[in-house]
C-alpha cells in the first residue's frame, strides 16, 4: 500500500468508478431486456387484437352476403310473381267480356235450330246471314284462346261437364253424355262454362 495518501485516494475513487460503470451497465443490460420483453408483449397483443378484428369482419362479410342473396331469391321470387300475374291478366282480362258473349253465341245457335220454311229464299238468306255471324264468332273466339265444350257422346268429366239429368240408355256405356242442353267454354284452358248434359246410367 503506498504511504501518499492523495495516491491512496485516487485510486480508491478509481476503483469506485470502475465499480459505477459496471453497475451502470447491468442496469442497462437489464433495462434493455426489460423493454424487449414489454415490446414483445405489445406485439403479441396488438396481433391477437388483429385477428380478433379479422375474425369479426369475416363474421360480418358472411352475414351480408347470406342478406344479399336472400334478397336477390326474393327479387326473383317478385319478378317471377309479378310475370305470372302479368301474364294471367292477359290471358284472363277479357274472360267477363267472354262471359257475356256467350249468350250472344248461345242465340245464334238457337235461331239456326228454330223450326222454319228452309226452302223459302228469304228465310234461307236469313240463315245464311246467321251462319256467317255464328262462324266469324266461332273464328273470333279461338283466336282469344276461347274453345267450345261439345261432349256429346263423350265420357263424363265433373270437371267440364254440369249433369243436368241421368237416364238409362242400354246403347252406350254408364256415364256417357248422351244429350248436350247448352255447350261449354273454356277460355286458355280454364273453364268459365261448363257444359250442360245428360248422363247415361246403368239399367236398375
Amino acid at each position: 500500500m503506498s504511504d501518499n495518501p492523495e495516491q491512496q485516494e485516487q485510486q480508491e475513487a478509481q476503483q469506485n468508478t470502475s465499480a459505477e460503470g459496471v453497475n451502470g451497465m447491468e442496469d442497462n443490460l437489464e433495462s434493455a431486456e426489460s423493454g424487449a420483453q414489454e415490446s414483445a408483449s405489445d406485439e403479441q397483443s396488438q396481433l391477437r387484437e388483429a385477428l380478433q378484428r379479422l375474425a369479426q369482419a369475416e363474421t360480418l362479410i358472411m352475414h351480408q352476403k347470406d342478406e344479399v342473396l336472400r334478397v336477390q331469391a326474393e327479387m326473383q321470387n317478385l319478378r317471377r310473381r309479378t310475370e305470372q300475374d302479368v301474364e294471367k291478366a292477359h290471358k284472363y282480362g277479357q274472360e267477363r267480356l267472354s262471359t257475356e258473349l256467350l249468350a250472344v253465341m248461345d242465340n245464334l245457335e238457337r235461331a239456326l235450330q228454330v223450326t222454319m220454311d228452309r226452302d223459302d229464299e228469304a228465310v234461307k238468306a236469313l240463315l245464311q246471314g246467321v251462319e256467317l255471324t255464328l262462324k266469324s264468332f266461332v273464328d273470333c273466339f279461338r283466336k282469344f284462346g276461347i274453345e267450345q265444350i261439345d261432349p256429346l257422346g263423350e265420357p263424363f268429366d265433373p270437371q267440364l261437364h254440369q249433369a243436368m239429368a241421368m237416364q238409362e240408355n242400354p246403347n252406350v256405356e254408364p256415364n256417357t253424355v248422351t244429350a248436350v242442353m247448352q255447350k261449354g267454354y273454356t277460355l286458355h284452358g280454364r273453364v268459365i262454362r261448363p257444359a250442360m248434359v245428360m248422363v247415361s246410367k246403368a239399367a236398375g
